[in-house]
């Protein structure tokens, strides 16, 4: 970054909250898709879909493209914030672990800190957000918890369990969802800055013409393998988190390393990895828009990254 702490500092946020609402818009029906799987082909009871196109064409035929959307309320809230506090004290923590000091070339003891750190903190913004969203997912197509008796809507999910398990109960899954965010998030900058430098290299073109369009290929690239490269790493506790936000029995462990034993021994390794297919389907566009976006609109906003 070129321009000073104090005097960038808000517009590095606003470029994150655009990043937010492009990746819900791209990745949500993905998300809903995967979700269904790990809570479906994870427990017990009820229907075992064969893949994440079987469970896509059993949620368009019961429900059509609004029910790919279903949580979605949830998503563009809690994603815009959250993406908003994440690229915003990246880049902001980056700076000041760099100590003024402007480097080009990825330095891996600035981008995993700093990545670790905005992912710890966004985890206590993501984790309710996302609870409503889970539990509004698994209700209607193929559900033991049809919609009838479920929840009308995002707010009403909200309220409902606030109502019966306190505020606490709105942080249920919040481990799980600290280390995801956090070892996550490590991984993605990491993969991200990497893979944008060297490009860079390879591509460095003196021509002004095409430099925009260089850019964008560069960030769809970088945002994309980014994004395969954290689901890839961190989907285990993500299948765990699921279980625990989505788990009828309150008395039902919040420890996502005792929920995956439990998985893995009546699953196995399949089972820990449930959604895979849709959550990598979902991971390159969905992030890859949002590293897109990103760059777009700090440029627009007169930041340059480095």
């Amino acid at each position: 970054m070129e321009e000073s702490f104090n005097h960038s500092g808000y517009k590095e946020y606003v470029a994150g909250l655009f990043a937010g609402v492009a990746t819900v818009i791209i990745g949500h029906p993905f998300d809903t898709v995967k979700v269904k799987l790990q809570k479906h082909n994870t427990t017990v009871h009820g229907i075992t879909y064969r893949n994440g196109l079987h469970c896509t064409a059993r949620i368009l035929a019961t429900e059509g493209v609004r029910g790919l959307y279903t949580g979605a309320t949830p998503s563009f809230v809690g994603m815009a914030f959250e993406s908003s506090l994440l690229f915003g004290i990246y880049s902001q923590t980056k700076q000041l672990l760099q100590g003024g000091i402007q480097s080009s070339r990825p330095q891996p003891q600035v981008i995993i800190p700093s990545a670790a750190f905005g992912g710890a903190i966004i985890s206590f913004v993501l984790c309710p957000s996302e609870l409503v969203k889970c539990r509004m997912q698994i209700q209607g197509t193929d559900s033991l918890v049809p919609k009838c008796s479920g929840y009308s809507s995002s707010l009403d999910c909200a309220l409902k369990t606030i109502k019966s398990d306190g505020v606490t109960g709105a942080f249920r899954g919040g481990s799980a969802t600290l280390l995801r965010e956090s070892v996550g998030n490590a991984v993605f900058f990491s993969v991200y800055e990497y893979v944008r430098y060297y490009m860079h290299l390879q591509l460095k073109t003196g021509s002004s013409d095409h430099s925009s369009l260089v850019d964008m290929g560069i960030g769809i690239l970088s945002g994309g393998l980014g994004g395969v490269a954290f689901w890839s790493t961190v989907l285990p506790l993500d299948v765990a988190k699921t279980i625990i936000q989505t788990a009828p029995d309150k008395s039902y462990s919040t420890n996502p390393f005792q929920v995956l034993n439990s998985i893995y021994r009546s699953a196995g390794l399949r089972g820990c990895y449930a959604g895979l297919g849709p959550t990598i389907a979902r991971a390159f566009p969905a992030n890859a828009a949002a590293i897109v976006t990103w760059e777009l609109a700090m440029k627009l906003l007169g930041i340059k990254n480095n």
